[in-house]
């Protein structure tokens, strides 16, 4: 793993940890032991029940954190807090991400676009992370080797989108993809030891996918574990020059 032989203690901030993706990356890096504290956010308690159960097993080390990334004063509030006690990230994975919910759906052609669908897909799955760049710049800015990642999809890839639809989720994604490359460049001047990335997950059997797994083969869809395992593997990876970069599960760089 990318901090597994480094002799500092690292901390960590996971943002969208209370399930899915988020939680199975808390569970994995729980056993690491030069990781040191590891912040976790949930927007809802009763949908956390499992990340809350596991801060009280690991009291010192996991602090979950209520956090709604559309609210700029609680991204502020919560980036004062771990300032306040650690000073500094080594790594943060924005999983927050919205594809639909209850009649919230993918739009499968113009006449199903609306403003108020379109608006919160981009609150959620694009503003969101810049606002979280913007606060926790400063936390980055130390000496030691760091990584802000986001999930991301391969279908916010413009260049990719062959079969159309689900406008706000691609569009937002893509928005997503732009804002981290700018992040990134700021970055670089600011805090060049930290890395800014994109990653494309898979399709991973979660809440998320669930609805849309019926053609899926059964290769290709991921156990969260899996999903995990691999995206640390390609975060492990990271060198210099990859920051403001796209990448797959696997490894390799998905065109804008």
């Amino acid at each position: 793993m990318f901090f597994i032989n480094e002799n500092y203690q690292v901390h960590a901030l996971i943002v969208g940890a209370n399930q899915g993706i988020g939680l199975g990356f808390v569970k994995k890096l729980l056993v690491y032991e030069n990781i040191t504290k590891i912040y976790a956010t949930y927007r809802q308690i009763d949908t956390s029940t499992e990340l809350i159960a596991l801060a009280g097993e690991y009291p010192e080390k996991l602090i979950c954190l209520s956090l709604d990334v559309t609210e700029e004063n609680q991204i502020r509030e919560i980036t004062k807090q771990i300032g306040d006690e650690v000073k500094r990230l080594h790594l943060v994975i924005n999983c927050v991400g919205l594809l639909h919910d209850g009649n919230f759906q993918p739009e499968k052609s113009l006449k199903q676009l609306n403003s108020e669908n379109l608006l919160r897909y981009f609150q959620v799955n694009s503003i969101g992370a810049a606002l979280l760049a913007k606060h926790l710049l400063p936390l980055f800015r130390h000496p030691e080797r760091s990584i802000f990642a986001t999930i991301s999809a391969k279908l916010g890839s413009i260049s990719d989108n062959q079969l159309g639809g689900w406008y706000g989720y691609r569009a937002s994604k893509a928005a997503l993809n732009m804002l981290m490359r700018t992040a990134a460049i700021e970055y670089a001047r600011s805090c060049p030891q930290a890395l800014v990335v994109t990653l494309h997950p898979g399709t991973t059997d979660t809440r998320l996918s669930r609805p849309f797994q019926t053609n899926v083969p059964t290769e290709k869809l991921f156990s969260v574990e899996r999903t995990v395992t691999q995206l640390l593997d390609v975060l492990a990876q990271m060198q210099p020059g990859d920051s403001g970069q796209f990448f797959s599960w696997d490894g390799k760089k998905l065109p804008w």
